[in-house]
């Protein structure tokens, strides 16, 4: 397989991937609510998705090292197909519990096999492969796919129920439609090379989960630039709550709640297009400044957009602010990606980056905790524009440099920290 080969399988799989969840963003609330639940049943359901992922990421991380990429997505595959399946008819708390324990299954096998997957075929081909200029189309790929998922669901809701099925959980039957075509996918246009096969080999893989993990985490210990990358996550994730979470909050006092819902739906697939445009000019920023000093630009100005929505008075600028904050965080995506990967080959990259994920769970829950504490008492505007300080605070930890090299036997796979 050549590398453009890779590479349009890998951003054909990824397309394939994100569709079916910018289907269900929409009525990813609403459905529940339909079907019974109150808004803090919602909300605590929801938590279990979370804490299923910071559990299992990890070690689903070291399964993708030691059993291989491909059977890993395709359990992943299968275990979405399942909570899709059961969400289009759920309607308790109990089994909306079980779909979001699925999904964060579903989320922690996922996290990290097909990218390592590519960033391997890639590398294999050429050392020198612009890996960084792939995951730029990928956040593009990533990006349109989202919006356009969120706008075929709203076109889907506008229509009308289907039969039996409300209009609602159309957008669902879709995605767990476009999630089976996913699978058939993998098994089509994925193929490893893996030394051995068979039951015994898969057992005997499996026993190398925890030397996968240890990999990961002796690199992370004895690299300060992985270190500083991991620390960027957790600053990064805590301040998305500002955009994820608060810009709701925000854009309802400085309309109403009604205008609120109505331009939410639109906005939002407007950012993922913004996203997946900022995406778009990665390599351009990369080859004039390098990617750490553009993933410190990036920072800095995504920091500051973060801040205009919490000083703008004014739906216009809120939103503007908004749709450039996506546009940034669409290009950091990449870039972090890029250099994250720099720092590991061979058999321990996808629980590096598993790793990488894991730490932003805890970001995000810390974020959600002390800046809804902080909205409540000092308003949304102040924890706005705390949480973007906070994620500006992580810029400077992209300009880390280390000059030490950290090798792995050959055999048990190869990592490597290099100077940034």
């Amino acid at each position: 397989m050549t590398a453009d080969q890779a590479r349009f399988r890998f951003l054909f799989l990824l397309g394939l991937r994100w569709f079916p969840v910018g289907l269900t963003i929409p009525v990813v609330v609403l459905l529940p609510l339909e079907r019974g639940l109150s808004i803090a049943q919602v909300g605590a359901v929801a938590a279990v998705q979370g804490i299923t992922v910071l559990v299992l990421e990890l070690p689903t991380g070291g399964l993708s090292d030691a059993v291989g990429r491909r059977p890993v997505l395709l359990i992943a595959g299968v275990v979405n197909v399942a909570a899709l399946a059961l969400w289009t008819f759920a309607d308790s708390v109990a089994l909306f519990a079980v779909v979001y324990l699925l999904q964060g299954l579903y989320r922690a096998l996922d996290s990290g096999p097909l990218e390592a997957w590519f960033v391997d075929h890639a590398l294999a081909v050429d050392p020198e492969s612009d890996i960084e200029g792939a995951l730029s189309r990928s956040g593009v790929v990533l990006g349109l796919a989202i919006a356009g998922g969120a706008l075929m669901s709203g076109g889907l809701v506008w229509l009308g129920p289907v039969g039996p099925v409300s209009a609602l959980g159309v957008p669902v039957v879709v995605a767990l439609a476009v999630s089976l075509i996913g699978i058939l996918a993998v098994a089509l246009l994925m193929h490893e090379q893996r030394p051995t096969r068979g039951f015994v080999a898969f057992v005997a893989s499996v026993r190398g989960v925890p030397t996968a993990i240890g990999g990961a985490l002796r690199l992370v210990r004895r690299s300060r630039v992985v270190m500083a990358l991991i620390a960027v996550e957790f600053f990064w994730s805590f301040g998305m709550v500002t955009f994820e979470k608060l810009m709701a909050v925000r854009l309802s006092e400085v309309t109403d709640a009604d205008a609120a819902g109505a331009l939410l739906g639109p906005v939002n697939s407007v950012a993922w297009a913004a996203s997946a445009a900022g995406a778009a000019l990665v390599p351009l920023l990369s080859s004039r400044v390098g990617a750490a000093w553009a993933g410190f630009t990036l920072k800095i100005v995504q920091g500051v957009t973060i801040v205009g929505m919490g000083l703008f008075a004014g739906p216009v600028g809120l939103i503007g602010a908004f749709l450039l904050c996506y546009a940034m965080h669409g290009a950091a995506g990449p870039v972090h990606s890029g250099l994250l990967h720099r720092q590991a080959e061979g058999e321990y990259r996808a629980s590096l980056l598993s790793l990488n994920s894991m730490v932003g769970q805890p970001g995000f829950s810390i974020g959600a905790i002390a800046l809804t504490a902080l909205a409540a008492g000092a308003g949304t505007q102040t924890a706005i524009i705390v949480g973007g300080l906070v994620l500006a605070l992580a810029a400077p930890l992209y300009l880390v440099r280390s000059k030490d090299v950290f090798r792995e036997h050959s055999q048990s796979g190869t990592s490597r920290s290099l100077a940034l």
